[in-house]
């Protein structure tokens, strides 16, 4: 029964996270009226039929996480846009590559 209420709440918990919308921007910085842009990219992953698209996020780490907070995939992305099979059961999981944060639907 503990364990049970511990799930639910870390469910819950992540649920709430989840709720609150993630965007990464680069945003402009000026020096000596010189407009740079920040090492900071927007990445975009999505997933369709069992592929996982990561697209701006090289050099950084990807993790997918379960709702229990177990670490199904740790991934350094090597490429601009890579493409990773995933091979896990139906439910709900965690993707994030750097600072950015997304849920996933297996079905």
């Amino acid at each position: 029964m503990l364990m049970m209420k511990r799930i639910l709440i870390l469910t819950f918990s992540l649920a709430a996270l989840l709720i609150v919308p993630v965007a990464v921007h680069a945003a402009p910085a000026y020096f000596s009226g010189v407009m740079e842009l920040s090492d900071e990219q927007e990445v975009e992953v999505t997933y369709s039929d069992g592929t996982l698209t990561v697209i701006g996020a090289q050099g950084q780490v990807l993790q997918v996480v379960s709702v229990t907070g177990n670490v199904l995939l740790h991934k350094r992305i090597d490429s601009q846009e890579q493409k990773i099979e995933l091979n896990i059961p139906k439910g709900c999981y965690i993707v994030k590559v750097g600072k950015v944060v997304r849920r996933v639907n297996v079905r």
